[in-house]
């Protein structure tokens, strides 16, 4: 019997490229699609390395329909996962219309492919953005959706709704939005990682860049907020338990499992850290001083967000079983391979 095909968008990133990975020891067959606008080959050879399976990639972008359309006559996936997107919050509030234009319209294509090709299963990747500050700790998949704070959050919720009418409006179409907290790490092969170009959005890349001396200092933006210690907290999950997660998420489309045509996932791990937990944590693990001052605080930071996770752990049947140790140790072991350390 033929193995189950399935396609994933911007695959060649950094969450996209751990997908593969996993979808692949799942038993899935994967074709992987990328513009390499944010990304590059290095994470589609890192894919064919660990698996040892010549991985079929495309490079197409999302925003082409009828190069999009080629890949849909092609290859007889009926599943496709949606990771192609912008991503960096600040720039999206610099260039809103770049966000709107591709965010938006990279998602209805690859929707409207699939309605025409007659394809089932789409998996979105969404993001824990769409809460805001909550009312409530932890949030459940029922907490309200907060105004946006960012173009690039505003085009999480607006996909969001475009997969739940579609799903709504068109048989034969499911969809499930996976809403990321902060992911963080890398594949403990260190062959794939994340690798932001230019200054990075995320805590950990920081981190790791300030250890190995690409940065001079790592900037704690505020140390005066109502927590413990200080600083913001937040639901930091490793990018393999994440990648797992959405291979239990297209597998419980696939095997029809799902209890509505549209459901919404929280993936985290249940547990809030903060940013000097996590400083500190990565120090001692990996037997570290780092080079850190306090800053000021950022505009538009939560002040702490953390996950329910009961649903995808009952429902999915799929658990964040990482240790904060065994992330951050991989973290640095990718930043070393990068830097030829």
């Amino acid at each position: 019997m033929a193995k189950e095909q399935v396609l994933v968008s911007g695959g060649a990133g950094y969450i996209g490229s751990h997908t593969a990975v996993a979808l692949i020891e799942a038993g899935y067959d994967v074709v992987i699609i990328d513009n390499l606008s944010n990304s590059d080959m290095n994470a589609v050879e890192g894919v064919r390395k660990i698996t040892g399976v010549d991985v079929p990639f495309e490079k197409v972008d999302c925003c082409d329909k009828e190069a999009l359309r080629v890949i849909f006559k092609k290859y007889p996936f009926r599943s496709a996962i949606h990771f192609a997107a912008y991503k960096a919050v600040g720039e999206s509030v610099d260039e809103p219309l770049k966000y709107y234009s591709n965010n938006l319209c990279s998602f209805i294509n690859i929707l409207e492919l699939m309605r025409e090709e007659g394809r089932e299963n789409i998996l979105f990747s969404s993001s824990a953005t769409v809460y805001g500050e909550p009312d409530a700790l932890p949030v459940t998949e029922n907490s309200p959706r907060k105004p946006s704070t960012s173009p690039y959050g505003n085009t999480k919720q607006m996909c969001e709704d475009i997969l739940r009418d579609s799903t709504a409006a068109y048989k034969g179409l499911k969809g499930i939005a996976l809403r990321y907290f902060n992911p963080m790490g890398a594949h403990p092969s260190a062959l794939i990682g994340e690798l932001p170009r230019g200054v990075p959005n995320n805590l950990v890349p920081f981190i790791t860049q300030t250890a190995a001396g690409v940065r001079e200092c790592l900037s704690i933006f505020g140390d005066d907020y109502p927590t413990p210690d200080g600083t913001c907290i937040r639901d930091y999950i490793d990018v393999v338990d994440l990648a797992g997660a959405h291979v239990a998420a297209i597998s419980r489309l696939i095997e029809g499992r799902n209890k509505a045509n549209y459901e919404i996932f929280n993936v985290g791990t249940g547990r809030g850290v903060s940013v000097m937990e996590l400083v500190k944590a990565f120090e001692k693990v990996n037997n570290l001083k780092l080079n850190y001052r306090i800053a000021g605080r950022r505009a538009g930071d939560t002040i702490e967000v953390w996950a329910n996770t009961s649903l995808a752990n009952e429902e999915l049947g799929w658990k964040a079983t990482r240790t904060l140790e065994e992330t951050l140790a991989a973290a640095w072991a990718w930043e070393k391979h990068v830097r030829g350390l």
